[in-house]
């Protein structure tokens, strides 16, 4: 092969790549909820917790509410995901997790029951809600489902609607 051969097929590569790179993608944390793998939108997460062994519970509270826990001196709401979609809770197991999120500078914890990964996907690969994927979540919470190369199915929650934040920012003004 020649070199001006090979420069041109060294360039045509790097193009492809750059095409490849300027794809609109969104990155992920990955969680399994009642049986489902689902996704949050990473710019949303504050950090994960263990489930502490106590969890403080708040009287007249919503089923949802779990209760409260003291984060490093910040007083952070825990909310059953699970509960919320109205799944009987799950127990916590040794792989639960609270995932600290933050909305439109409320701060509350979501109660999953286990983080799997942090992942880039293409948002070709995601597709508009469409309720015969997303099993035993709500089709109210779903922003759209992620369709991977290797076969699953991931939901992307929708927070805000899940536990009407913006119905309390509403409220609150």
């Amino acid at each position: 092969m020649s070199e001006t051969a090979a420069a041109a097929a060294t360039k045509k590569r790097a193009d492809s790549d750059d095409n490849a790179s300027m794809e609109s993608e969104r990155t992920l944390l990955v969680f399994s909820l009642v049986g489902e793998y689902c996704g949050l939108d990473v710019n949303l997460v504050r950090e994960i917790v263990h489930v502490p062994p106590r969890i403080t519970r708040v009287p007249n509270a919503p089923h949802y509410v779990r209760g409260v826990i003291n984060l490093r001196g910040t007083v952070i709401p825990v909310l059953d995901c699970a509960s919320k979609m109205g799944n009987a809770p799950t127990g916590n197991t040794s792989e639960s997790r609270i995932v600290v999120a933050e909305l439109e500078g409320i701060q509350f914890g979501a109660l999953v029951d286990a983080v799997r990964e942090v992942r880039s996907v293409p948002d070709s690969l995601i597709e508009a809600e469409d309720s015969s994927n997303s099993g035993s979540i709500g089709t109210e919470y779903v922003i759209g489902i992620a369709k991977m190369d290797d076969g699953r199915l991931i939901v992307l929650l929708d927070l805000a609607e899940l536990f009407e934040i913006t119905q309390i920012l509403e409220e609150d003004n």
